[in-house]
């Protein structure tokens, strides 16, 4: 397949009923295999060489283009897809920028495309820390305090608050937030912590000169381990068709990093928080709520992603498909059965559960029986090889290949 395979593949041996809508799928493995696994028949908007491209599951390839730099781009080229398909397809959306592209365009995707979304605002909000900072105050949400900083004009002095803190940029956009990480040695973790003024007076000049807005927050302590989640399916009438709790094991780098290893829980505590919330913000759609345990056993809410997630692949494991539901929603089926989620369902991300599983000193030897026995992983899947095979291995043997040549070259 290539960027410009925008017609419906021959289909595959899946099971999959004839002339049903595509499931159009901006996103990874994670979110493209839960729809697969309850037979949908799914389009990959991927870029050349990602592995949804590669997967049973896809019967198209949209033609990709990067919504964090270009999104009227992308979405021309979806509604282009759209056009030739015999049904509506249904929208699933992974990223923030996949999120703002969908959200800031409705009005002409909703013409070609069934999905759900929140509200416009709503989801600016969210997105956007010192927004959210704001209508957490304004609903009296249980969030760390917090101040909005500009770095280019305040001083160390002027964050007045408890230390030890976290710095955080406003939004994933890092172009100006990235270089700070690299020079620290942290380029892969995603906040910076700040133990003390003095700390903070010596990481100034390095902020100052970047100009980036930052978000600086109390610092709840405790592990990656002490993040806990609630992940929520709201339809356009207001009812919560399903949701589930799940909590990380490992992340990469272990302090401010991404999620290599999770777990499926049933915490009713969590549940019960994440509901209240979700019904002060009114919102309808896809949810995951992230929440900080401290120390003293209080929840801390760090964050709102109005979109679908990783987390959907365990879930989807564990008996309850969001995606799947949301689908059935669409397309006017009668929804799939769901109960509650079995706790204790795993998910990994292979070869960076490696990274994070060495970090806190577990052999490779003691890690991979578990990794082998985890529910779910990223990518890697017995019974549809190709995206890890085609689109992970690959690029690296390839890659080795090629250094291989040019020191051949010179001998």
């Amino acid at each position: 397949m290539n960027g410009s395979d925008r017609d419906v593949l021959p289909n595959k041996e899946n099971g999959v009923p004839p002339n049903q809508p595509l499931a159009c799928v901006i996103g990874d493995m994670d979110l493209l295999r839960p729809l697969g696994l309850a037979n949908i028949p799914c389009a990959a908007v991927a870029p050349p060489g990602a592995p949804p491209r590669y997967s049973r599951f896809t019967q198209a390839v949209v033609e990709w283009a990067d919504p964090s730099d270009d999104a009227g781009a992308l979405a021309d080229r979806l509604v282009d897809f759209a056009q030739g398909q015999r049904q509506k397809p249904v929208l699933f959306y992974e990223g923030d920028w996949d999120l703002l592209l969908i959200s800031r365009n409705r009005d002409r995707l909703s013409g070609f495309f069934d999905f759900v979304i929140p509200d416009g605002s709503l989801v600016e909000d969210l997105v956007d820390k010192a927004r959210f900072r704001t209508l957490a105050h304004t609903l009296g949400l249980p969030v760390p305090s917090s101040v909005q900083v500009d770095t280019a004009t305040a001083l160390p002095e002027d964050v007045d608050l408890d230390y030890p803190l976290i710095l955080k940029p406003l939004t994933r956009r890092t172009a100006t937030w990235m270089p700070i990480f690299t020079e620290l040695n942290q380029s892969e973790a995603k906040a910076i912590e700040v133990r003390s003024r003095r700390e903070m007076a010596a990481l100034w000049p390095r902020l100052a000169s970047s100009g980036a807005e930052v978000l600086a927050q109390e610092l709840i302590e405790g592990p990656e381990t002490s993040i806990e989640s609630y992940h929520v399916y709201v339809d356009r009438g207001g009812s919560t068709v399903a949701s589930f709790t799940g909590k990380k094991i490992r992340t990469y780098p272990k302090g401010y990093g991404h999620s290599t290893a999770l777990e499926i829980t049933a915490s009713a505590e969590v549940a019960s928080l994440g509901a209240e919330l979700i019904q002060k913000l009114d919102l309808r759609g896809v949810a995951k709520l992230d929440f900080k345990r401290s120390p003293g056993g209080a929840l801390y809410l760090l964050e709102v992603n109005p979109r679908f997630s990783l987390w959907h692949h365990p879930g989807a494991r564990a008996g309850v498909n969001l995606p799947a539901l949301v689908y059935d929603d669409m397309v006017a089926g009668a929804r799939r059965s769901t109960g509650p989620a079995q706790p204790g369902v795993k998910w990994c991300r292979l070869l960076n559960d490696i990274k994070a599983a060495r970090s806190e000193g577990i052999s490779f030897l003691r890690w991979l029986p578990w990794a082998m026995t985890c529910d779910a992983r990223a990518t890697l899947a017995w019974d549809d090889p190709l995206p890890f095979l085609r689109g992970v291995l690959w690029p690296h043997a390839a890659a080795g290949l090629r250094a291989l040549r040019r020191r051949t070259a010179r001998i």
